[in-house]
């Protein structure tokens, strides 16, 4: 008998593992028909904000060159093609001209004013929060209506019936619905709220930057310097609040466009106009995190706060958090602004150390050539407004500079554990080994390293021999020694 039980629990047991493993296959397959889907999902909304992007750039583009060419110019009109690019490089923010800037009228200026406020980072970015939070109330209000709606034709319906059963399986039924969909109404709710608050914080700052921004300029320009940069816009013609204007939103947007034919070189011996555009290109640019981090401190709301510690792009409650990219953990703030406060500092070094008795700098006092050193070394990222000629400037100043324009706005050295779901570091490696890999630099970083380096060394035959010394034959030189090229 016991033989005989045991032999017929055997195929049972083999046909429940056959079982486990046939339900283990199809929950794989599930599981990776969901990740195809997934993946489809992010590439198509990948291409649907950047057809967006570059629909919203066209047409911002097309309209700046409409207004241009319907506007008359002070000087001889420009061409057709050099109108347009003039506008394209304004809503683009990337300040390349192929006329003189003296040339438009003052209304053509406040186009290209309008232009580039309308395509700097910060301005898209603000667009972008206001349709996803108009997206996200919508499709919370549809959840809630259709929710409404389920249970009064639940509730309908249990009345209706005769059977008391009924009524309860009914009511069950639908209050398992929606008690099912509470947590994701929740958190699209939670998401709006972030969303809400977000916005109106980026538009404070993106109001009281350009409002105390352009009066600041226009204050100092009629009260503090009227003989000096009221003197020099007379000459050119330009009106004071238009250039501050102008000038303020070029600045902060990192544009570089400038109302002068020669940027802000007419300005170089006037060191608080540039003392005042200094703050503006940095809270524009590489230093915009750690104020939106400070104003939403600020403002104490509870859902950004909880959102700055967790601001990363994973899963949560089975749907992706909101995120938004400019928004980082207070600790990444400090480490990014000690960064920026790193490479300043390098860069003026580097430019007073060479440039102090250099032509570039021939006449000023030593005041305003500080002034101007750290000028240059906030707009090379990436502003790109210039005090100087930057054809006298030393070649190990500029290969720093292409550097410094190369690297991304928020580059961070940050030696410490993330907190994210994706770690750049596994959390058994020491703080040590995080401390040598995150100084440890990539081939090009030395590569540039050693190209300065030379430049500084071979500075005298450089100005003597520019024929055989060179910075494109002193990087021809670096990157053979360094290759197995020979």
């Amino acid at each position: 008998m016991a033989g005989a039980s045991s032999s017929r629990s055997t195929p049972i047991r083999l046909a429940e593992v056959l079982q486990r493993c046939l339900d283990g296959a199809a929950s794989l397959s599930r599981a990776y028909d969901h990740h195809q889907v997934m993946e489809r999902v992010a590439r198509s909304r990948a291409w649907r904000s950047l057809l967006v992007h570059v629909a919203y750039f066209l047409a911002l583009s097309c309209a700046g060159y409409g207004l241009l060419s319907a506007i008359e110019t002070r000087g001889p009109r420009p061409r057709a093609i050099d109108a347009f690019f003039t506008a394209v490089s304004a809503a683009t923010v990337s300040s390349m001209s192929a006329v003189e800037m003296e040339v438009f009228s003052q209304g053509q200026l406040v186009v290209l004013t309008a232009l580039m406020f309308l395509g700097g980072e910060v301005f898209v970015s603000l667009v972008g929060l206001a349709s996803k939070w108009s997206r996200l109330r919508k499709h919370t209000t549809n959840r809630v209506g259709s929710h409404e709606e389920e249970i009064e034709l639940g509730r309908r319906k249990a009345s209706s019936d005769v059977f008391v059963d009924n009524e309860a399986s009914s009511l069950t039924a639908v209050n398992g619905d929606v008690s099912s969909n509470g947590p994701v109404m929740m958190m699209a709710a939670v998401d709006a709220k972030r969303l809400r608050s977000l916005f109106f914080i980026v538009l404070g700052i993106l109001g009281v930057v350009h409002v105390a921004g352009s009066v600041a300029v226009a204050g100092y320009i009629y009260y503090a310097s009227p003989g000096g940069a009221r003197r020099t816009l007379r000459g050119k013609s330009l009106d004071v609040w238009t250039f501050a204007v102008f000038t303020t939103v070029s600045t902060f947007s990192s544009c570089g466009f400038m109302p002068t034919n020669e940027n802000m070189a007419v300005f170089s011996r006037d060191a608080p106009l540039q003392l005042l555009l200094v703050p503006q290109a940095l809270v524009g640019n590489t230093l915009f995190p750690p104020l939106l981090a400070a104003c939403v401190w600020a403002a104490r709301r509870k859902e950004l706060l909880e959102m700055m510690t967790s601001n990363s792009n994973k899963m949560q409650g089975g749907r992706r958090s909101f995120y938004y990219y400019h928004l980082m953990p207070a600790r990444r703030c400090w480490m990014l602004a000690a960064t920026v406060a790193a490479f300043v500092g390098v860069q003026v070094a580097l430019v007073c150390g060479m440039e102090w008795d250099g032509a570039a700098f021939r006449g000023m006092t030593a005041w305003e050539k500080l002034v101007n050193a750290v000028f240059l070394a906030v707009n090379s990222r990436h502003t790109g407004e210039s005090t100087v000629d930057l054809s006298t400037l030393a070649p190990a100043i500029l290969v720093l500079f292409v550097v410094m324009m190369y690297l991304p706005p928020y580059t961070t050295w940050f030696p410490f554990e993330d907190n994210s779901t994706t770690t750049d570091y596994p959390s058994a490696e020491s703080q040590g080994i995080r401390l040598l890999k995150t100084t440890v630099l990539s081939q090009l970083s030395y590569l540039a390293i050693f190209v300065i380096a030379i430049c500084i060394t071979e500075r005298k035959k450089l100005k003597e021999d520019p024929l055989n010394f060179n910075v494109l034959s002193i990087i021809v030189e670096v990157v053979r020694q360094v290759t197995p090229c020979g």
